[in-house]
């Protein structure tokens, strides 16, 4: 009886380290380090901040509030907003960041968390500019930024109003083609035109009311990164609950 005992204990023994060694198998998620795709000029969202030589902003603290709460490892590469959409479609990004307007084109392509903030596009001009409405943009250069919403609205109107368009890679190149006359116009998000021209950033001002208010959401490639979109949920709900979300708007002025 004692023998078979032994041997009893000494087969369990074997199947409970055979069972450790099957587990530390598996892969340890927790060790994963997922790279978020960000646009590099879109302030209050994200921007370059000289001072520290980092990237900040709103998407870059909702980011880091909710990694946070949630447990979960990042990197950030700001390469701007087309690129960081199209790293995300290549699988060179696990999701992207950058104030992205959640609409059914891009859920096509994207699979969207909830969205965290709302905001629409307006028609910018140049400060001492005499035009107030569209048919004033009528036989004259409308400045587009790739990849964007209001190169979408641009476009959609462009022969109905007879404007033509020309396009920028970057927020800063196309607020300084309409500042400096080479285009007469832009359609930029409220939010961020609006930081920008309180903050004295730019020569600009808005004109008219907010056109296409919609969400914007943090985005994986479709059908990839399922846990991610449901940390980015969970997390924003409980950043929302205990305060931080607000104390990150009100950081930005917003």
């Amino acid at each position: 009886m004692k023998k078979f005992m032994k041997i009893a204990a000494l087969t369990l023994a074997a199947v409970m380290m055979l069972a450790c060694f099957a587990g530390c198998g598996k892969t340890d998620t927790t060790d994963k380090v997922y790279k978020i795709a960000s646009d590099n000029a879109f302030p209050p969202f994200e921007y370059l901040d000289a001072a520290t030589n980092t990237y900040v902003g709103v998407d870059m603290d909702i980011l880091a509030a909710i990694a946070a709460d949630q447990g979960f490892k990042y990197e950030v590469a700001n390469v701007g907003f087309d690129a960081a959409l199209g790293q995300v479609q290549a699988g060179q990004a696990d999701a992207v960041i950058a104030g992205m307007t959640i609409k059914p084109e891009r859920e096509e392509i994207f699979d969207f968390s909830v969205g965290y903030f709302e905001d629409g596009q307006i028609m910018v001009v140049a400060a001492d500019s005499d035009i107030d409405s569209m048919e004033d943009l009528a036989g004259k250069v409308v400045a587009t930024k790739a990849g964007t919403m209001g190169l979408e609205y641009a476009e959609a109107n462009k022969d109905k109003y007879g404007y033509t368009t020309t396009m920028f890679e970057g927020s800063v190149e196309m607020y300084q083609a309409v500042a400096q006359g080479s285009c007469v116009a832009c359609f930029e998000d409220r939010a961020v035109i609006g930081t920008a021209i309180q903050n004295g950033e730019v020569n600009l001002k808005t004109v008219g009311e907010v056109i296409n208010p919609a969400p914007y959401g943090f985005a994986v490639k479709k059908g990839t990164n399922a846990e991610l979109i449901e940390m980015f949920n969970k997390g924003l709900e409980n950043i929302k609950a205990n305060g931080k979300y607000d104390e990150i708007l009100a950081k930005y002025g917003m």
